[in-house]
This record gives C-alpha cells, sequence and structure tokens, in this order.
C-alpha cells in the first residue's frame, strides 16, 4: 500500500534533492549534436520519480523549476531571437513548459507494477516534451536555424533525433530503477520479491548489463542520424553507424545476461527455505 504520512517538508526536500539530480544529469550528456539538442544520462527520471512518489502536483512544481534551471544554463540561446514575443515564446515553449509536463510522469502511479507505471510515465512525458520542442521549432525557430518552407517536417525531424533516444534512455533507467528500489513507502526501500530475495545480486546485475547495453546501441545509432550540415534527421545516417560494435554488444549483453540469470536460479533453488523472503 502507498504511504501518505510524508510531511510537507521532508517532500520539498526530496524534491529539491531530486532536482538537484536532475540538474547534473542534465548536464552528463550521452549525446551533444552538431545544431543543438543533446541526449542525457535519464536527466529527467529524478522528476518523474517525485511526481509517482508524491503525486503529479509535487511533480510539476518540482519540473516547473527544472525548466527554469534549464533555461538559465541555456541562456544563450536566447542571442538567437530578437524581439521580445519570441523569446518570450522560447523560454515558455523550450524550457518552462517543456520541462513542466515532465511532472506528469507519475500520472500511471495507481497501478500495480512500478516498473511498468515509471517506464509509461517516461514514455508519455517523452512525446509531450518532444511535442513542446516542434511548436517551438515550427514557429518560432522557423526563419532562424529552422528553414522557413516545410517548417514542421524539419522540426519534427530535428527534435526527434535527440528526443527519441532521449525519452528511450529514460524508459530503460526508469523501468529498472523501478525494478529494484521501491518509491512507494514512506522510506524508499529496496524491491522484496519471494523468487529475488535470496540471491538478487545476480539478476539485479543482469539487468544493469541489459539496460547499459540498450543506453550504448541507442547512443551509437542515433548519434548519426542529425545532419551535420544542416541538422534535418537523416535516416542515411545509419550507413555511418558501426553495426559489428552494434552487434557485438547487443550479443555480448545477450549472452552475459542469460548466464548471470541462470546461475541466479540455480542458487536460488540451493538457498535454504528459510532466507527466501515472503511477499
Amino acid at each position: 500500500m502507498r504511504q501518505n504520512t510524508i510531511s510537507p517538508t521532508r517532500k520539498l526536500v526530496e524534491c529539491a534533492i531530486m532536482l538537484t539530480i536532475a540538474t547534473v544529469l542534465s548536464l552528463a550528456k550521452l549525446i551533444d549534436l552538431p545544431y543543438g539538442g543533446s541526449v542525457t544520462i535519464a536527466s529527467m527520471l529524478p522528476i518523474i520519480i517525485i511526481s509517482y512518489r508524491h503525486d503529479v502536483k509535487w511533480g510539476l512544481l518540482t519540473g516547473a523549476a527544472f525548466g527554469i534551471i534549464q533555461q538559465l544554463l541555456g541562456l544563450k540561446t536566447l542571442s538567437w531571437v530578437t524581439t521580445w514575443q519570441s523569446i518570450l515564446a522560447v523560454i515558455l515553449l523550450d524550457y518552462i513548459i517543456a520541462f513542466t509536463v515532465v511532472g506528469l510522469g507519475g500520472v500511471f502511479r495507481k497501478m500495480a507494477s512500478q516498473p511498468v507505471a515509471l517506464l509509461l510515465g517516461a514514455l508519455f512525458i517523452g512525446i509531450l516534451r518532444y511535442i513542446c520542442h516542434v511548436i517551438s521549432g515550427a514557429t518560432v525557430w522557423a526563419g532562424l536555424s529552422i528553414p522557413t518552407e516545410a517548417a514542421l517536417l524539419y522540426s519534427l525531424g530535428y527534435n526527434a533525433t535527440y528526443m527519441v533516444p532521449e525519452t528511450i534512455v529514460t524508459m530503460v533507467v526508469g523501468y529498472y530503477i523501478g525494478s529494484v528500489l521501491d518509491f512507494r513507502k514512506e522510506t524508499v526501500t529496496r524491491l522484496s520479491h519471494t523468487k529475488e530475495a535470496a540471491v538478487p545480486i545476480l539478476k539485479w546485475v543482469a539487468g544493469y548489463v541489459i539496460a547499459a547495453a540498450v543506453i550504448v546501441i541507442t547512443v551509437l545509432v542515433f548519434r548519426n542520424l542529425q545532419n551535420a550540415d544542416t541538422g534535418e534527421f537523416d535516416i542515411t545516417g545509419l550507413k555511418s553507424v558501426s553495426w559489428l560494435a552494434v552487434g557485438i554488444i547487443a550479443l555480448a549483453a545477450a549472452a552475459v545476461s542469460a548466464v548471470l540469470f541462470v546461475f541466479s536460479k540455480k542458487q536460488l533453488k540451493k538457498a535454504p527455505a528459510g532466507k527466501q523472503a515472503k511477499k
């Protein structure tokens, strides 16, 4: 059962901590594309967790603060626009609104499965944030960094080059974290399952290997899909992807995780009955 005894003061402290973590993660970029846009180490996830743990209103509050911080970190983008209307539109669409909607990541908090709820929350806010950036690109940035003709199509492609991998990374990490830690209780603890309690470390490592492989493969593929000359989404960039490396990583991750899962089951069978946790 979800606990409702957390005080507002503690919630504010947790929001501040997760906001700090989100900001630090936003500076750790997996991909920094030539025409702008980047893929971070799941920087939206701390805000999603706040929304999932304390309700959407707390998520929206933290998301809005995150948007303000991102705007301050990206002040140089305002040098590209000239009128006060366009400056206001960039601040709202590319930062305040785009990151405030991340606070809606907890809308699936009533689902029985925490990992699935976090995964769907990440997908949902990834789509919402993408829409914000597309609208901004097709309006404010048309004629500046985006061609006036077919501005909507350009914006759809350009913003996909970083928002698609950003969303994938957030979904993967969110599902994995949600499988390890329980955010539904007053104190965050490690999830305990009957079959996993005796030998949790091997499955934990297997999940880490799979998550890491998905993230690395995503980076290897999507970093080649923004045209270095125009900034447009360019499917021909797939030719530049090192598919040998992608294949090796995928096969290695599959093999290692399979071995870990097999050993975890064998050790679980050997474990004394008293060591197996009850639901």
